[in-house]
């Protein structure tokens, strides 16, 4: 059994979903059958990556980085998804924090990294922001912990 756990991008563009979300399916056809997938199921990369390891046969596992995530931060336009995404998960771990935070995100972070095989970063590649719980720095961390990344940015990616 393998698991792989998500981090990547809110802001992908529209044209930029559907090519994530194919080298995802190529990548976790290597997987198939015996696939877990880790992720916070936010908009964008992790939702495309919940997605993926569901229509590949896996077991998803959703972490919420807060008690107050889901009313606070998940927009009108993901919370169907989210929604449908968290019913369909084999398990859910919601963070023992209070309110979605700098701090919350590090946690469910950590979580990612501590359950996880492999990581897999729908990332750009930019160095991080210094806000702490984004992107880069979860790839930076997973690497200084050993766990092996696979970067997905596919040709013509972008950011919105």
């Amino acid at each position: 059994m393998t698991t792989l756990a998500v981090t990547g991008h809110m802001d992908l563009s529209d044209p930029t979903v559907p090519l994530v979300r194919a080298a995802q399916d190529e990548l976790l056809q290597r997987y198939e059958g015996d696939l877990v997938g880790v992720s916070c199921i936010a908009k964008g990369a992790d939702s495309v990556f919940a997605e993926a390891v569901l229509d590949a046969g896996g077991k998803l596992i959703v972490v919420i980085p807060s008690e107050d995530y889901r009313a606070r931060k998940v927009k009108p336009d993901h919370a169907a998804d989210f929604d449908r995404l968290a019913d369909a998960a084999a398990e859910a771990l919601v963070m023992p924090h209070e309110t979605a935070n700098r701090a919350a995100y590090e946690a469910a972070n950590r979580v990612l990294l501590e359950r996880a095989d492999r990581l897999v970063a729908v990332w750009d590649g930019r160095p991080p922001s210094g806000k702490g719980g984004g992107t880069a720095d979860t790839v930076v961390q997973a690497r200084a912990a050993g766990v092996p990344v696979d970067v997905v940015w596919p040709q013509g990616a972008s950011r919105g």
